[in-house]
């Protein structure tokens, strides 16, 4: 490569793979590895923003292909769980010339599967989880189950709220139950709209909520996904649930909710875990992003939309402050992003995010290629 600079990206979820495509792009050698055998199309829905669409333009164009198979809801609405009252309505799509870009709904396994298209098929190392790693200051051993051993000038630690580079870096404690799961489930976008579904709701009580969506400019999928108190003692992150479970946990709402819950057939269930947030994302040649860093729960639909953002400014950074000092460069990059994602975390946990009328600019109108780093 031109810089000859070899980085390393230990997990090939979304905010890993963005690093890579961006980072290469800037010409950067780069190595993404990931435990996986491969790529299969795993999880649900997402939902990314126009502040991540401007992100992804980056690579080759990618929003416009997004664009054309996601669906793009023109509004946000809340309603009250029982009787559907409106409590806001939030423009996403109808406003789309003040964002600059557009508000995307999509399977997350077709998102990831096309991100991973944006990069060269060599520099993805399936099959390697990495157990350890030794940063001597001039460059960084990487040790992975498989027994494989590769050295890396930098290693980016995009691994997850479980990461293994960030247990090395800070030590291990686990991550904090938030005393929350979440339900999941896809029904055909058939069914929903004989129900007469919203394109993109999210339906409020007190103590719990449910999220609705499709998944394709089709409409051929619709989506549901839940915030509700539960207790939680297994320690897998999925748990197999069913249409018995999710009714109950929802008794009482709108008959529409309950449409959706009937139309169910495979439902899952996860817990939701966050972290307090870090004073530092660095140590050495090694820098964490996502939710390595600041993992929160998904009640903004942010979660991997800042590990995304946390890419770009990570390969700005890189890329205009360059490789002789960094400290200083992985510092600047964290300063540039302590707040925000700081910001974004406690909306997230606290789950009140465009619950009643407001204007979500500052989120979706945000570029970070505005940014200066001095």
């Amino acid at each position: 490569m031109a810089n000859g600079i070899r980085i390393g990206i230990a997990g090939a979820g979304l905010g890993g793979v963005a690093a890579a495509g961006l980072l290469e792009r800037a010409g950067f050698d780069v190595v993404l590895y990931d435990q996986a055998p491969g790529f299969s199309r795993l999880g649900a829905g997402i939902q990314f923003g126009p502040n991540v669409l401007k992100i992804l333009a980056q690579l080759d164009g990618l929003d416009k292909e997004l664009e054309a198979i996601s669906c793009l809801p023109d509004y946000w609405v809340s309603r009250k769980w029982d009787d559907g009252t409106v409590m806001a309505k939030i423009p996403l799509n109808a406003e789309r010339p003040r964002y600059g870009a557009p508000y995307i709904t999509i399977h997350r396994g077709d998102l990831h599967q096309r991100m991973l298209e944006r990069i060269s098929p060599e520099r993805v190392r399936w099959g390697h989880k990495l157990i350890d790693f030794s940063d001597n200051g001039r460059e960084v051993t990487l040790t992975f189950e498989n027994g494989a051993v590769e050295t890396v000038d930098i290693l980016i630690g995009a691994d997850g709220i479980n990461s293994c580079v960030r247990e090395k870096l800070f030590g291990m404690d686990e991550a904090v139950y938030t005393g929350w799961i979440a339900h999941r489930a896809i029904i055909p976008g058939q069914a929903a709209k004989a129900l007469g579904a919203d394109v993109n709701a999210k339906w409020w009580s007190d103590d719990r909520h449910i999220v609705c969506y499709y998944l394709d400019r089709d409409e051929s999928e619709f989506y549901l996904v839940t915030g509700e108190p539960a207790e939680w003692t297994s320690r897998a992150g999925q748990l197999p649930s069913s249409r018995e479970a999710f009714r109950e946990a929802f008794k009482g709402f709108h008959p529409l909710v309950q449409g959706y819950i009937d139309a169910t057939d495979v439902v899952t269930k996860w817990p939701l875990k966050t972290r307090q947030p870090l004073p530092v994302w660095h140590q050495g040649r090694t820098v964490l992003l996502g939710d390595a860093c600041h993992p929160m729960k998904p009640h903004m639909a942010q979660g991997a939309a800042m590990a995304v953002e946390d890419a770009a400014v990570l390969a700005l950074s890189l890329a205009r402050l360059g490789v002789s000092d960094l400290n200083h460069t992985f510092g600047a990059y964290y300063t540039a992003r302590k707040e925000r994602a700081t910001k974004v975390q406690a909306i997230s946990n606290a789950n009140t995010w465009l619950k009643q009328p407001e204007d979500p600019y500052w989120c979706y109108g945000d570029n970070v290629y505005d940014l200066s780093f001095g």
